[in-house]
């Protein structure tokens, strides 16, 4: 029997919204390519205010500057990686911000290939992950403890 790894991930995303359109990264996850809020993994020590505002430059090229937190996704569960179980622990903290400079470009070597901009009425049909979703209803309810306990 194999041993299952405790994993945890704390990672911080970007809800930018522009002229009803919504900035979103093209991630490539290990079973294809979906969109995701930009953002990512926060590196040791560093401030996940910070590392959102460095993570949407990475993957998009702007520079972004946060307006307010949204609030916090907790995720866990197990969760099987080229035949590796895990028991993986994800916290996503959602932040609203705005684009103040910069220009769209794509990442290059990275965990997303491309960026672009979304009119809001057409994210339900993209191929995309449910932190968006997420995230978008936490924009749109505002919840005091900053978590939507019944999302599905």
């Amino acid at each position: 029997m194999s041993e299952i790894i405790r994993k945890l991930r704390v990672a911080a995303y970007a809800v930018i919204i522009d002229d009803s359109r919504l900035l979103l990264s093209r991630w490539l996850g290990p079973d294809r390519p979906r969109w995701i809020l930009p953002g990512g993994g926060l590196d040791h020590g560093e401030d996940p205010c910070d590392a959102v505002v460095r993570e949407v430059f990475e993957e998009t090229g702007y520079h972004a500057s946060v307006d307010r937190l949204l609030g916090i996704q907790n995720v866990y569960g197990p969760m099987a990686v080229n035949g590796v179980e895990y028991d993986y622990h994800r916290i996503r903290i959602m932040y609203e911000a705005h684009v103040v400079g910069g220009e769209l470009t794509f990442e290059v070597g990275g965990s997303t290939d491309q960026a672009a901009w979304f009119p809001l009425d057409e994210v339900p049909d993209l191929d995309h992950v449910e932190s968006v979703d997420y995230a978008l209803a936490l924009l749109r309810s505002t919840p005091a403890d900053g978590r939507i306990a019944s999302f599905t």
